[in-house]
């Protein structure tokens, strides 16, 4: 079952390829490229650019570009520079005003909610800048301890294979270091980033059905994180979900959440298989094999290595229903936010759609950990994602100061009302009756 019959809410075209049976982020990019009206280049606003020559000098890593040759990348690029050099730069390599509009209905207006607070942030960075190094070597610290702790725990589940409290207990921390991990892969390359694929996931994936889709159009059509889901997980406002879908996923979305790593692995061997291309690159196999290797080095002389990768199964079976736990009820699932499906607001400002996704979650600021662990700092995360989660606090001035001013309120809840909104959220099929920040009180009362 596919949302066929709902509108797009924040693109003129219903996205190519989104109902495919094998979603991935390269099906989802093919899409964009027949979508997006780029003519083979690289388009960003109603300009097209041909950076074939700036691929292998791209200060982000070359990924980034070769991945999105072809696609109306505006969203992408607006939210991961803050300085205005990356738009001088682009004037070299620019080669015609497009011929066709955005498919995209986001905007980016000088005078708007989200370029406003950009310039705000631009202009305090020289001040954050001089302690920022020793800010970000606290994420770091926390991504390395809880990479250590993840092989400690893997020992010491080898050295007492029959203790199930130290296999969950090691899955717990696995989820904390593949969580904090993504803190790394929105960035510009480094070895933290790879850190992602110690659970059979893919960081290069990742960088697609999460940076690239979800981020820049978070709960929408566009969005691979919800259409991964489907029709087992539904959480668009479809009219036409049915009883099971409503309801009965509320019980077997724990059998999803335990084999999103290894289903993950197996999508990756399909799409080898019927796309005659690897899909899967070194790093994606030798790095998820330190924790079986570690499991198997430190067991007991009668732990053999068939024993050792059942271990790390039922370590990856933990860490992966925790990971979805986490994910699934972090921020983006309550009746509060939008959904597609939902009505928008006639102000489609970039920013202003971001927070209009996200419900924050109480309770996190207080510990940079938590913050990594369980995706705090929702909302200003999305709309600046290459900054570390350690300095974001930095701006939560100018965050407050420009919400204010645009008449924006940011929504908050605590866990447990984001874990029943998002059941609530799985049973709706009526829409909310008017956008968000209209009546917010009355959009919560829904489900009905």
């Amino acid at each position: 079952m596919g949302n066929q019959n709902l509108t797009p809410s924040i693109t003129h075209k219903y996205p190519t390829y989104r109902d495919a049976i094998l979603k991935t982020g390269h099906t989802w990019l093919a899409g964009r490229r027949k979508d997006e009206n780029a003519e083979g280049l690289w388009r960003i606003h109603d300009k097209l650019y041909d950076l074939t020559n700036f691929v292998d000098i791209h200060p982000g890593g070359e990924d980034w570009l070769k991945l999105t040759k072809g696609c109306d990348i505006t969203e992408a690029f607006e939210s991961h520079h803050i300085s205005v050099k990356p738009e001088k730069l682009l004037q070299y390599y620019f080669v015609r005003n497009a011929s066709k509009p955005r498919n995209s209905k986001l905007t980016f207006a000088e005078d708007g909610f989200y370029k406003t607070l950009k310039r705000r942030v631009a202009a305090k960075m020289p001040a954050v800048n001089k302690n920022r190094r020793r800010d970000e070597r606290k994420s770091k610290f926390i991504q390395d301890s809880l990479l250590l702790l993840t092989l400690v725990m893997a020992g010491l589940v080898g050295r007492f294979p029959n203790s199930w409290a130290l296999i969950i207990l090691a899955g717990i921390v696995m989820t904390g270091t593949i969580i904090t991990a993504h803190n790394f892969f929105h960035k510009r390359d480094n070895w933290r980033m790879k850190i992602f694929n110690l659970c059979l996931m893919s960081f290069r994936e990742w960088r697609i059905s999460h940076v690239l889709s979800h981020h820049q159009f978070p709960n929408s059509l566009s969005d691979l994180e919800v259409s991964f889901m489907e029709p087992f997980l539904m959480h668009s406002v479809y009219p036409k979900k049915n009883f099971v879908q409503r309801y009965g996923s509320w019980a077997y979305e724990w059998l999803i959440y335990s084999v999103i790593y290894s289903n993950e692995a197996i999508k990756r061997t399909i799409m080898s298989i019927v796309f005659r291309k690897n899909y899967w690159h070194l790093d994606e196999i030798l790095i998820p094999l330190v924790v079986p290797t570690t499991i198997y080095l430190f067991g007991g002389p009668n732990l053999t290595i068939l024993a050792s990768f059942k271990l790390w199964f039922w370590i990856l079976t933990a860490a992966s229903a925790f990971f979805g736990l986490i994910t699934i009820n972090a921020a983006h699932h309550p009746l509060g936010a939008f959904h597609e499906g939902d009505p928008v607001r006639d102000d489609m400002d970039f920013g202003v759609f971001q927070l209009d996704s996200v419900v924050e979650r109480d309770g996190l600021k207080k510990s940079l950990l938590l913050v990594l662990t369980h995706f705090g700092d929702h909302g200003m995360h999305h709309l600046f994602p290459t900054l570390d989660h350690a300095i974001l606090p930095h701006f939560n001035d100018i965050f407050v100061k420009t919400c204010e001013e645009f008449g924006l309120e940011p929504q908050r809840s605590d866990w447990f009302e984001l874990f029943k909104e998002q059941h609530l959220q799985l049973a709706r099929t009526k829409p909310k009756k008017c956008p968000i920040g209209s009546n917010i009180d009355t959009n919560k009362n829904v489900m009905k």
